[in-house]
């Protein structure tokens, strides 16, 4: 064990930042026979780390930039964990001038990926690798094993590849859950597009809920109970385990369940936004994602939801308890449809992110590193593997004939949980729009003739018709023909 700093390069990693993910990640090195350089801007937080957990492995503390550096092999590698934006850029600018050519500076934080594209473009001008890595599994995961998302170039991977595999989660079959995602901001995209999928996960799961207590009648200890059911199935997901977990807590001052005592206003650090705001760039449905923004985004607006309390609503009417056990067993089938539909609308944004960046991303790849340490990690994620590995050209997870089927099979019980919502006045938004997603993909004409013809008439937009190529456009004025637009 290091206890002292040392001005040797002994050091086969480096971590800077070491609030708790930071110190996380760099006692999981440690734990796996890495000697690991820690650092932090004060240096009391270094010596605290090595203080409590010097035990664990091999650090080498640094009280400087310049000392932190000194004390790594070459390659020199170096993980930034420190606050996304203007503190990103700040150390990155502080250890670059003392880098040198083929060096790669790791920055673990929840990035923005064009940020990250920025970052890679002005060190690769340095000779300097950058590797944006996404790390999804939260302070247990960072010490215990995540699943991580690195960027970057292939060439960095090579030095950096083992090094980030040896500490990531193991899938039940062995392998890491982790693997190079492709170049410059690939990593930090694909890690945004997981967090969309979570937002819209626990929105899934939170209208399940919903409908569980309100239309059913269940109370949270009962609910728990379906979710650890549940989590014997199909649905086995980390997110759902979890769900029960918080269902069955009773809160300690009051006696009455936890989730009756929390503030229902959700927060967001804004990944989700970001995944919706860049499905609209590259034109790219994720409505269940946006849904789930939005339902945290209504919640928080306490005034208007105050204003709104006395609107008419419908009488609520639990249902007799036979009712309540075959609908519970319906919610559980539009949670899984719906489930599938959020996991299809993610894989075709990275899909489509990689098409418009230039990224040649392994679909099933990504599903093979979500099986384990990530937030939405879910045994269903092996079959998504399986698809896209058998079928690297996948349209669309529904387009799989397995995902297929149980997506058919479950769409009446779907439906009608959805109009047991409407009717009872609980908002499905999550269950609502997947639906219409799903049948926005099956109809075989939709809506949008009228659309194009309603653009055409204001605004000369033109139209392309089913008979003939090309563009046309009408002249609605007078005897309405039709020309040619090109």
């Amino acid at each position: 064990m290091t206890t002292a700093p040392s001005s040797e390069a002994t050091a086969q990693i480096g971590v800077t930042g070491l609030a708790v993910m930071g110190s996380n990640l760099a006692r999981n090195f440690a734990r796996h026979g890495h000697t690991v350089a820690v650092h932090n801007r004060t240096g009391a937080r270094t010596r605290a780390l090595v203080d409590a957990y010097g035990k664990e492995g091999d650090f080498v503390p640094a009280e400087t930039a310049e000392e932190f550096v000194a004390s790594l092999q070459k390659p020199r590698r170096i993980v930034i964990m420190v606050k996304a934006g203007k503190p990103t850029d700040a150390v990155i600018e502080e250890f670059a001038a003392l880098l040198e050519d083929g060096d790669v500076l790791i920055d673990g934080g929840n990035a923005h990926f064009e940020d990250t594209r920025r970052r890679e473009k002005a060190m690769r001008e340095r000779g300097i690798h950058f590797v944006g890595t996404g790390i999804s599994g939260g302070e247990e995961g960072a010490l215990n094993g995540p699943s991580m998302m690195p960027g970057g170039s292939a060439e960095s991977y090579t030095s950096l590849g083992p090094l980030l595999e040896s500490i990531a989660a193991k899938a039940d079959d062995g392998t890491p859950c982790c693997t190079h995602i492709g170049p410059d901001g690939a990593g930090h995209f694909v890690k945004m597009v997981h967090n969309g999928i979570e937002y819209a996960d626990m929105q899934l799961i939170a209208e399940a809920y919903h409908l569980l207590r309100s239309v059913a009648g269940y109370s949270p200890e009962r609910i728990a109970e379906t979710f650890r059911s549940w989590n014997t199935g199909r649905l086995d997901s980390y997110l759902i385990e979890i769900t029960a977990e918080v269902l069955a807590h009773t809160d300690a001052a009051t006696g009455k369940p936890f989730v009756d005592v929390v503030q229902d206003q959700a927060e967001q650090k804004g990944t989700g936004r970001w995944t919706v705001q860049i499905a609209l760039d590259l034109g790219v449905p994720v409505s269940g994602i946006a849904e789930a923004v939005f339902a945290r985004s209504l919640s928080g607006h306490a005034d208007l939801r105050e204003a709104a309390r006395g609107l008419p609503r419908p009488a609520p009417a639990a249902l007799p308890e036979a009712e309540a056990a075959a609908f519970a067993d319906r919610v559980e089938q539009a949670l899984y449809a719906s489930k599938i539909v959020s996991y299809t609308q993610g894989f075709h944004q990275i899909r489509a992110g990689g098409e418009q960046y230039g990224w040649d991303i392994d679909l099933g790849g990504v599903a093979a590193i979500w099986r384990a340490g990530c937030i939405i990690r879910a045994a269903f994620l092996d079959r998504i593997r399986s698809a896209f590995d058998s079928r690297p050209d996948l349209p669309s997870l529904l387009s799989d004939q397995q995902f297929a089927q149980e997506i058919g099979a479950a769409q009446d019980d779907w439906r009608a949980v959805i109009a047991e919502g409407v009717r009872q006045g609980v908002p499905t938004p999550g269950f609502a729009a997947a639906l219409s997603y799903y049948d926005g993909l099956r109809a075989e004409r939709l809506p949008a003739a009228l659309t194009q013809g309603q653009r055409d008439f204001f605004g000369a937009h033109t139209y392309r018709r089913t008979d003939r190529e090309g563009s046309f456009h009408t002249l609605w004025g007078g005897d309405r023909s039709e020309t040619a637009a090109g």
